[in-house]
């Protein structure tokens, strides 16, 4: 059954072609500046905040952050857990992802049934999405023991993809990680969209309007940005993004 959020992001969908999704990591921000940022970004544009990471041990500090970030927002707060720890109170759904290339059964099944009954008792909206992590060396392919997937072998990801609608996932998140060197190809993009009758999300790498663009006219659906942030780059530039990826396709 499709619930709130899912259907707020279909809506904006229909608007805006490809949406912005805007990801903090508690650990790396504060509480003060996630609150700002995530007033900022919902100005220019963005239609979710993602909060969460693959290296976030600190639940109480995640759990403040997107207590603070709620009171200041109107659009929805989606948790993006990399383990049990990443599932707090006060968010409006969250991906609940299984990293189907993971070595580790624990990413794929385990902590997601771990994890579950904190999700019922916060009353949290699941979003089930198949978590697929591309290329390697970044945090979320060590953490999750991933098997990264080629960026040159697209049809790879499209088969997981495939499989996930099969078993009745909804999302898709093609991640290339947390700072990586390189994003998802718009080849990949393609190949998987070709094949995944769903909600494609894209992260990872993406540093400029350009790379957005292409990403966006390929089919994502969402693209996820944050480390373009921590890292100094400016409200104005992903301004910029955001406008060029709403009339991309």
């Amino acid at each position: 059954m499709t619930g709130k959020v899912e259907s707020f992001l279909k809506s904006e969908l229909k608007k805006k072609n490809t949406l912005l999704f805007v990801l903090i990591d508690s650990e790396v921000s504060h509480l003060e500046a996630s609150s700002k940022l995530a007033r900022d970004v919902e100005k220019i544009g963005a239609s979710a905040i993602l909060v969460g990471g693959s290296s976030v041990t600190d639940q109480i500090e995640m759990a403040q952050v997107v207590k603070g970030i709620k009171k200041g927002i109107k659009i929805p707060i989606i948790l993006f857990p990399g383990n049990v720890t990443g599932v707090v109170p006060d968010a409006d759904a969250i991906l609940f992802s299984s990293l189907m290339n993971s070595e580790n059964p624990y990413f794929i099944t385990q902590a997601q049934a771990l994890g579950a009954p904190s999700v019922l008792k916060f009353g949290l909206e699941p979003l089930p999405t198949a978590y697929l992590v591309i290329g390697e060396g970044t945090s979320a392919w060590f953490v999750g023991s991933a098997r990264g997937i080629p960026f040159e072998k697209p049809k790879i990801a499209a088969a997981y993809a495939l499989a996930a609608q099969f078993l009745g996932m909804r999302f898709v998140y093609l991640e290339a990680g947390s700072g990586a060197k390189t994003n998802v190809t718009s080849e990949m993009i393609q190949t998987v969209r070709r094949t995944f009758n769903g909600f494609l999300i894209v992260g990872g790498g993406i540093k400029d309007m350009k790379t957005a663009q292409s990403l966006a006219k390929a089919g994502a659906d969402a693209l996820v940005i944050g480390t373009f942030l921590e890292k100094g780059g400016s409200i104005k530039k992903l301004e910029e993004i955001a406008k060029a990826i709403q009339r991309s396709k």
